[in-house]
């Protein structure tokens, strides 16, 4: 093995490790931003924020593949593995531009996909039995927040007035305080910060880790390129022998 494919082989087989390495975090974040829209799916719009997650799952798995591919093909002295290789990862980078492009349009459209947020506030009535009630409670558990933008906004619900109580549900009440009973005389027991924006928060940063992993997936996988084309490039050529026509008859 001459000395460049060796260089060359030991190359890809570092930058496949970081494909791997790329693509699980890539699908991570793709299954987290699932899991919000699963959770919190009747806060948000339409289901078209989910889509940049569904890309990024599927370009994880094209990833793990194109890694397990290439670390064959630095061992092997295979021509079909390499060119599986090279699909592979044109593949990714499709994948990936669209997710990369989806995520940047809806970045800028968080908001008005959480806009269902007042309405499903306002649809609070205290009853464990109600859905929207019970989705209420829940994401401010989960969140650990209060209220859509901070626990002011319970105090113009529908709920709020009809109870004739200063206080907020039980759920805004911050759980390493014991003795909170949502009063509202006593905000500094309760979450502070707001659902909506919280979960705008954790969107947006998803969002923009999907675009950064797509311009890190794509430095490496220049890189694998490059490598394994220069291992195909020196490729030893097939010794082929002329066979003799009376020795075939």
């Amino acid at each position: 093995m001459s000395e460049p494919r060796g260089v060359c082989r030991t190359v890809l087989r570092i930058a496949c490790q970081l494909l791997w390495l790329a693509g699980l975090v890539l699908g991570l974040s793709g299954v987290y931003l699932l899991l919000k829209y699963l959770n919190c799916g009747l806060f948000f719009h339409n289901i078209y924020i989910i889509f940049p997650a569904v890309l990024a799952i599927v370009a994880a798995g094209f990833l793990l593949g194109a890694g397990t591919v290439g670390c064959w093909v630095s061992g092997k002295e295979s021509p079909c593995l390499q060119g599986l290789f090279v699909y592979l990862l044109i593949a990714v980078f499709c994948l990936e531009a669209t997710a990369a492009v989806l995520a940047y349009i809806n970045i800028n459209k968080v908001d008005s996909e959480l806009s269902p947020f007042k309405s499903i506030f306002q649809k609070y009535n205290g009853s464990r039995q109600d859905p929207d009630t019970s989705t209420v409670d829940a994401i401010q558990k989960e969140l650990q927040c209060c209220g859509v933008r901070d626990y002011r906004d319970w105090l113009n619900t529908r709920w709020f007035n009809q109870t004739g109580h200063p206080s907020v549900p039980h759920s805004c009440c911050n759980s390493t305080y014991r003795n909170c009973d949502g009063n509202i005389t006593e905000p500094e027991l309760l979450y502070s910060e707001g659902c909506q924006v919280k979960l705008e928060v954790a969107l947006v940063f998803i969002l923009h880790l999907i675009i950064i992993l797509t311009a890190v997936v794509a430095v490496f996988q220049v890189v694998g390129l490059v490598s394994v084309a220069q291992l195909m490039k020196e490729q030893p050529l097939q010794e082929y022998q002329i066979l003799d026509r009376e020795a075939i008859s």
